[in-house]
């Protein structure tokens, strides 16, 4: 793809862009499938989506998906960022269906990708009270009953989306180590012995602690090799920074825009805000860097879509480093520019500050992106 969009894409983007501003372009109709902002996720709208094909947009034709690349997911994920589309299980479905869709059996990815293409939602579990940007040591641990069965134990915390998820994708010790001894299970919502908790955040309901406790799972469970789940995991992760920079650069460009209006409208001294020198060069600089962070996730993008058995860890994290650092400064920025209204709910800005601060601890810290970037160059 380039940088440049061919015009199949051009026409999704479109079709996308004017789905948004129809169904959820006004601030009453997003607060009706929201609840006034405290679900990030309408399973009413999802289904919508679900009925015009998108959200198998990078899925296998095979299983009802549309067979696209990483670079329209990502466009998909800027757009719906950016016209505020309360779609937040779509992240993690993503991230997770890419899993089952490499390391699945014929039987996983027939059930699980076939439901994501549908609107069933997918979450993945993997940190821990005592195992966040750690990952290797997570203890959540699952071992093997008489019969074959698996028998989990433990706690997840931090889980997006697994109070609406269809199933989760666990992460569990099975043996040695650190990296050593891990295993990916699917385990289906309702099944015995697991229990969701909601934590309450700045942005709503969007993330749970996951209890494990006694669960028992069949043999054919497992997703992937046994005590495998490190290697798989780290060929993932193209796909989960990528799809979360593309995520935050679609809200930078809606923070933008929305402060750019107010600036155009607001008057002081007899003349618009955004008129004075101060304010021009904030935008200006802002406007410099969303378009550096648009040209960065393409990019990466289309290089992974170009060698998609290559990981490219330095550049998913150069992607998910600038975008979600970009959105936190452009929120930031954009309720200075806006003054007290940009602190005000009446605005969408404060909104944009709160998906926006987040998204620097998620999926990988900014000082964990920094690192790998970092060791990438032998340090």
């Amino acid at each position: 793809m380039g940088t440049r969009l061919t015009p199949e894409q051009t026409d999704f983007v479109a079709a996308v862009r004017d789905f948004a501003k129809r169904e959820c372009g006004t601030r009453d109709q997003r607060d009706a499938l929201t609840g006034s902002g405290r679900e990030p996720h309408s399973a009413e709208l999802y289904a919508r989506l679900a009925d015009f094909g998108w959200l198998g947009v990078c899925l296998p034709e095979e299983y009802g998906g549309a067979g696209g690349g990483l670079a329209d997911a990502c466009l998909f994920l800027e757009e719906t960022s950016y016209g505020m589309v309360p779609a937040g299980g779509f992240v993690t479905t993503v991230i997770t269906a890419k899993a089952y869709e490499r390391f699945g059996t014929e039987r996983q990815k027939a059930e699980v990708l076939a439901g994501a293409v549908r609107g069933a939602v997918l979450a993945i579990a993997m940190s821990e009270p005592a195992a966040g940007s750690d990952v290797g040591a997570l203890s959540c641990r699952a071992r093997r009953g008489p019969d074959g069965d698996w028998l989990i134990d433990g706690q997840k915390t931090w889980i997006s989306n697994a109070h609406v998820a269809d199933s989760i994708l666990l992460v569990a010790r099975t043996g040695g180590a650190k990296h050593a001894g891990l295993t990916m299970f699917h385990v289906p919502a309702g099944t015995p012995g697991v229990e969701i908790r909601g934590i309450e955040t700045m942005g709503g309901r969007e993330v749970n602690d996951v209890f494990f406790s006694g669960v028992r799972l069949p043999a054919d469970a497992v997703v992937g090799e046994v005590d495998n789940g490190w290697r798989q995991l780290m060929a993932g992760l193209n796909y989960e920074r990528l799809f979360l920079a593309a995520t935050m650069l679609g809200l930078t460009r809606r923070a933008f825009d929305d402060a750019v209006a107010y600036v155009r409208e607001r008057e002081q001294f007899g003349r618009p805000v955004g008129s004075f020198q101060a304010l021009r060069h904030r935008i200006a600089d802002l406007a410099t860097e969303i378009e550096c962070t648009r040209l960065l996730v393409r990019e990466v993008a289309a290089d992974c879509d170009a060698e998609p058995d290559r990981l490219f860890p330095r550049e998913a994290s150069m992607a998910k480093l600038k975008a979600t650092e970009t959105a936190k400064r452009a929120a930031l920025e954009g309720m200075q520019m806006m003054g007290g209204y940009g602190y005000a709910t009446e605005y969408d800005m404060e909104r944009h500050l709160r998906a926006a601060v987040v998204s620097t601890v998620y999926g990988g810290t900014s000082e964990i992106q920094r690192d790998v970037i970092g060791k990438s160059y032998g340090f």
